[in-house]
């Protein structure tokens, strides 16, 4: 049996902290892990930057109400959940990823959390576990499922090796020059048809 773990931002909605960065103008934002390997540095970074501003959890989740899903994601998720069992695997935390959810019609999430003080400022974050993506599609293996796993970021790429299947989504080219192993899809109708061959097999 299957379940099928994607990524979420890139892949289904909008890179949040991109979206923060165009609405607050500051570029220093705009990094995410696409540019970044390092989570937990870069997570430092932003909080730096958020607090070097005077920014907290407020202002970011007042520009996460204007953010809606991909084009065609809710559409994808729908008929991908309807075949197989879906999981967004994110590095993302649950006061943002909660608004973003509902749009996509409440799909399971396992993501991280703020620490967030009493005036809004986010002063820390507590991971879920290490390495939480490909931490999660083995303990899914351990417990006699398969895996199919697609994202877009250096992030993503544990649990797309770990799958019996994985695939990179709108990545980039660098990322898809590293690694040739891996197919990679542009549009949601190519993304559902490669899952839908693996789950055949």
């Amino acid at each position: 049996m299957y379940v099928t773990c994607l990524d979420l931002e890139g892949v289904l909605v909008p890179e949040i902290w991109i979206a923060f960065a165009e609405a607050t103008g500051i570029p220093e934002l705009k990094r995410t892990t696409r540019d970044e390997p390092d989570y937990d540095k870069l997570m430092r970074f932003r909080i730096d930057i958020l607090k070097e501003h005077g920014l907290g959890l407020k202002e970011i989740q007042d520009t996460i109400a204007t953010i809606d899903p991909l084009p065609g994601a809710k559409e994808f998720l729908d008929e991908l959940r309807s075949i197989t069992q879906v999981l967004i695997l994110s590095d993302t935390f649950t006061q943002f990823a909660t608004p973003l959810m509902k749009k996509l019609g409440w799909p399971t999430i396992f993501c991280n959390s703020l620490e967030v003080a009493d005036n809004g400022e986010i002063t820390g974050f507590k991971m879920r576990c290490d390495k939480g993506k490909l931490t999660t599609v083995k303990a899914l293996q351990s417990i006699g499922f398969d895996t199919i796993a697609s994202g877009d970021s250096f992030n993503d790429l544990g649990m797309i090796e770990a799958s019996k299947a994985g695939f990179l989504f709108r990545t980039t080219d660098q990322i898809k020059k590293d690694y040739p192993q891996f197919p990679a899809f542009e549009s949601y109708d190519e993304l559902l048809g490669a899952i839908k061959e693996q789950l055949k097999k």
